[in-house]
């Protein structure tokens, strides 16, 4: 009952839209440019102490006139950062990773956001704490290296929300089993 209940809040963290980035917060929220890149909203939201996942999410709007692309990421609290996607199969909302990264068309907006595109924190070694930061450094084709800091609002942000979820498991990424929810693929930008 336990594991099911740490899977419920999980799930619904991840894919609860982020009620309290609303109000902009000095910490995490500035936005950041990156070459043609501005990335602005970053946050992602308290674990329990011992869960082996969490969310990170963003906008990222490509103003230049050349294609980019997402192609890594790294954390200090985690054993990989994937990039992820959320998307209807067969009537049935399903997430994966995209090994090939994300592309950001030019002049186009890309959201990583709960139910849609995110960075998945896999393997956490220490639980992410609200209020405080986490500093993760995203890799781009063409717009290079950017460490940016993201705000860790509550646990609970969104739940109950119209895109909420009831955290159903995945045990296809890499046996964490952690609940992950369902979403309506918001999130997606202009871009896809």
């Amino acid at each position: 009952m336990k594991h099911l209940l740490h899977a419920f809040l999980i799930g619904t963290a991840l894919v609860a839209p982020p009620l309290w980035a609303e109000t902009p917060s000095p910490s995490g929220l500035a936005m950041v440019q990156v070459g043609e890149l501005q990335l602005s909203g970053a946050f992602t939201r308290a674990t329990l102490p011992r869960a082996p996942v969490g969310g990170a999410f963003l906008t990222i709007t490509n103003q230049g006139t050349v294609d980019d692309r997402l192609i890594a990421a790294t954390a200090p609290v985690g054993r990989e950062v994937q990039i992820h996607e959320m998307a209807h199969q067969g009537g049935v909302m399903t997430m994966r990773e995209r090994p090939e990264g994300l592309p950001i068309p030019a002049g186009s907006t890309v959201a990583l956001a709960p139910g849609g595109y995110h960075l998945m924190l896999m393997g956490l070694t220490e639980p992410l704490v609200e209020g405080e930061t986490l500093d993760i450094t995203l890799r781009f084709e063409q717009a290079g290296e950017v460490t940016l800091s993201f705000a860790i609002g509550p646990i609970n942000a969104g739940a109950g929300s119209a895109r909420g979820g009831h955290g159903a498991g995945h045990s296809g990424h890499g046996g964490h089993g952690a609940g992950h929810g369902t979403g309506h693929g918001a999130g997606h930008g202009t871009g896809n």
